[in-house]
C-alpha cells in the first residue's frame, strides 16, 4: 500500500471541522491535519515504499504544534516505528481491509506557542498579538515574533491555539469557496464553446 491507498481510509474518520493535506509544520509538512474548533490532529502516513528515516525530524515538529498526533503505517513499519514514538502518539495500521487502531492518540502536553503560531502567515500572527494589546510587534519580522512567543508570559497558549484553529478553518473554507467559483466559471466557458456555431468549409 502507498500514500494514495491509505488516504481514502483515513478521511472518513476525520469527523467535524476540515482536514488539510500537506500543511507546512516547522521544518517539515504534515501529511494530513484534522482541524476543528477544539483541537488539531496531525497525521503522518507511511506506506510500504516509505522509510522511517524522517521520523526523528517529523515527530518533534508535530509534537510542538498539534494537540494529537497519529502515525498511519503499514504492518511492515510497526516493529521499528513503535520504539521511536512516545506513548501519547497514536498508531493506525493500514491494510487492504482498512485501518486498524493499534493505539489511540492521547492528548499532547508538549505543544509550544511558536510552533502553533508558525502555522499561520506573519500578518495573521501580528493581527492576534495586536488584538492582545501588544502594538510593538507590528514591525517585527517573523523570526523575531516567534522568538518573542517562545519567551513571553503575556500570551496564553490556549487563546493563541484557538485563534490559529479559527484562522485555518476560515482559510480552508475560503479556498473551497474559491475552488467552487472557479469550477462554475470553467463549466460556463465550456458551455459557451459548445454553443458556438461551427463554420462550414467552402
Amino acid at each position: 500500500m502507498n500514500d494514495a491507498d491509505i488516504r481514502p481510509f483515513l478521511y472518513p474518520r476525520l469527523l467535524g471541522g476540515v482536514w488539510i493535506d500537506e500543511l507546512p509544520t516547522g521544518t517539515t509538512r504534515a501529511d494530513v491535519v484534522h482541524i476543528t474548533e477544539q483541537f488539531m490532529h496531525g497525521y503522518e502516513l507511511k506506506g510500504d515504499a516509505d522509510t522511517l528515516q524522517r521520523v526523528p525530524r517529523q515527530l518533534p515538529c508535530y509534537g510542538r504544534a498539534y494537540d494529537f498526533v497519529t502515525f498511519v503505517v503499514t504492518e511492515k513499519h510497526v516493529p521499528k516505528l513503535l520504539p521511536q514514538l512516545p506513548a501519547w502518539v497514536g498508531v493506525l495500521v493500514a491494510s487492504a481491509e482498512g485501518l486498524r487502531e493499534l493505539r489511540p492518540a492521547a492528548y499532547n502536553a508538549t505543544v509550544e506557542r511558536p510552533a502553533v503560531a508558525g502555522l499561520l502567515r506573519v500578518s495573521e500572527i501580528k493581527q492576534f498579538l495586536l488584538a492582545q494589546g501588544l502594538p510593538g510587534v507590528s514591525t517585527l519580522r517573523r523570526r523575531d515574533i516567534l522568538g518573542f512567543l517562545r519567551t513571553t508570559r503575556l500570551v496564553s497558549l490556549a487563546e493563541l491555539a484557538h485563534f490559529v484553529r479559527r484562522q485555518l478553518l476560515a482559510r480552508h473554507e475560503e479556498r473551497l469557496l474559491l475552488r467552487a467559483v472557479r469550477k462554475v466559471e470553467r463549466d460556463k466557458a465550456a458551455a459557451r464553446r459548445k454553443r458556438r456555431p461551427k463554420h462550414k468549409e467552402k
